[in-house]
């Protein structure tokens, strides 16, 4: 058998640049999340007002992948590609200069609707760009990118606790110049685009716009409905420990904040390193075979977890089993299984729909979680645990029947290519 040829510079130069919106995604959730305290004493901010910071940014999240998304089926992928990461520059500067809470409102509302506009709509580039051999690990690499946001900030927060709102302010800044500095390498990557779908008489057989008849139908819903209810489910326990391990290992555990701040920056890095080896496997069988014993490994850390009541000593075999388990069976098989299950045509639309579905449910899960803690961290770790077995078996349908189904058939061009240089 004839070796493969390895994917070309500039298809990997795509995934970077388009993975930049999962970096910036991450980066804004988890900067708002460390700095929020100093916000709040810097500010005057009320606990309220505080809450709504929070889960006002994966709110704007979840509207920006929505419309965001249809937008850029619509008018264009390469124009919302380009626009999107200009918007969140424009937030994240706001984030970093402002004088007070309403002002930082503002920033955090701008990028974050330009965060999850962005999200669908760089997928969807790289999906049309990569070649039916690669495109799993270029969707993947944008997994690695979501990790080293993650990673990056808390670095840097750990790095910066001591210089109050100084620090702050370049944890933001670092966003907007990391966007200032995207969305100027994006504007000069050339892509081959079809017929605009603006163009009043489009040539006879070129292809259209498509409707929203096009996303409501057997072919878009059934794998729309699988991957919601994989990613949604998988989310509420991702998203509950991703916003709150800290919280809960300072007030459940009863860990210092240097300990729990250290738990994560321990284990992360094995998250990271794990999510490197799922490219490497991403277009192959190995992706959905360690599916299977990945997602079991990820309900026994949550069941962990539940057992121990938090204690610290269950809390640190819980993150290690979740890194080891996670990058396997986690946001990066949704993001790989959307590309390949859901039409060619409507991808931008359909994935913003089941991002902001998902974002909105994280968002309203986030504004209860601290009162849960309260009231029984039992209760919310044995919920999230529930949450992870129904995503097992969401996952294992979509491996058994729908990766199968369409791997099948040819994926549909989307008329987006990276030109030849």
């Amino acid at each position: 058998m004839a070796q493969e040829p390895p994917i070309e510079k500039r298809l990997w130069k795509v995934a970077a640049l388009s993975g930049m919106a999962s970096y910036l995604d991450a980066a804004l959730i988890v900067s708002i999340a460390v700095n929020l305290a100093l916000y709040r004493d810097a500010y005057g901010m009320g606990v309220w007002m505080a809450g709504a910071i929070s889960a006002i940014v994966t709110s704007c999240i979840a509207v920006g992948s929505l419309v965001g998304g249809r937008l850029a089926d619509v008018f264009g992928r390469r124009r919302l590609y380009n626009l999107d990461i200009l918007c969140y520059a424009l937030g994240a500067i706001v984030i970093t200069l402002a004088p007070d809470d309403i002002t930082l409102l503002v920033g955090v509302l701008l990028a974050g609707l330009a965060a999850g506009a962005d999200l669908p709509t760089s997928l969807a580039v790289v999906s049309d760009a990569a070649p039916d051999r690669a495109r799993g690990r270029l969707i993947a690499f944008t997994q690695v990118m979501w990790m080293a946001g993650i990673i990056v900030v808390i670095a840097l927060g750990f790095a910066l606790s001591t210089t109050g709102m100084f620090g702050a302010r370049l944890i933001t800044g670092h966003l907007a110049v990391a966007a200032l500095v995207t969305w100027h390498l994006r504007s000069r990557l050339e892509l081959a685009t079809g017929p605009d779908p603006l163009q009043d008489m489009p040539p006879q057989g070129a292809p259209r716009a498509p409707g929203l008849r096009d996303v409501w139908n057997r072919a878009a819903l059934v794998p729309m409905a699988a991957t919601l209810v994989f990613y949604v489910t998988w989310g509420l326990g991702a998203n509950t420990i991703g916003q709150f391990s800290t919280y809960l290992l300072v007030t459940v555990s009863g860990a210092s904040q240097s300990m729990a701040t250290g738990i994560n920056l321990v284990c992360l890095p094995i998250g990271l390193l794990l999510t490197l080896a799922f490219v490497r496997i991403a277009d192959g069988p190995w992706r959905d075979r360690l599916f299977y014993t990945a997602t079991v490994v990820q309900v026994v850390a949550f069941a962990i977890a539940s057992t121990t009541m938090g204690a610290v000593l269950g809390m640190i075999v819980f993150f290690v089993l979740y890194q080891l388990s996670n990058p396997f069976a986690g946001e990066a098989n949704y993001k790989v299984w959307s590309q390949l299950t859901l039409p060619a045509d409507t991808r931008a639309t359909t994935q913003g729909i089941t991002y902001a579905l998902s974002r909105g449910v994280f968002a309203l899960a986030a504004f209860f979680t601290p009162a849960l803690l309260d009231q029984s961290p039992a209760l919310l770790l044995w919920t999230v645990t529930a949450c992870m077995a129904v995503s097992a078996f969401a996952g294992l349908y979509i491996v058994r029947v729908l990766v199968p189904r369409h791997s099948s058939a040819r994926t549909a061009e989307a008329g987006l290519k990276v030109a030849q240089t």
